[in-house]
């Protein structure tokens, strides 16, 4: 019984790769100071927050591997890639988490 997927999980999760896929097209359309701004407004939120949800880690990783692309300094290059590189762990955590539950 546990292989069993509603139809209404379905549709949620479909709903969630098609945000992804629109805030992924959306991070690749911006300008390096576009960029710059959605990070604040991420960094934002998640103190307004005060966790990461599953839809912020998969929305930073997005971004901040563009943010990673286009650093102009070593500074940023290692800032994004280190907050990327926690995100990906964040998400690893999340799923095996998730397994071990669910």
């Amino acid at each position: 019984m546990n292989n069993v997927v509603s139809i209404n999980v379905g549709r949620e999760l479909k709903k969630i790769e098609n945000e992804d896929l629109a805030y992924q097209a959306q991070i690749l359309g911006m300008d390096k100071v576009q960029l710059l701004e959605e990070m604040v407004r991420f960094q934002e939120d998640r103190a307004s927050k005060g966790e990461l949800t599953l839809a912020m880690m998969k929305r930073g990783r997005f971004l901040f591997k563009a943010l990673e692309e286009s650093a102009e300094t070593a500074e940023l290059y290692e800032l994004t890639r280190s907050y990327r590189r926690h995100l990906e762990h964040e998400l690893l955590a999340h799923k095996q988490k998730q397994s071990i539950t669910g």
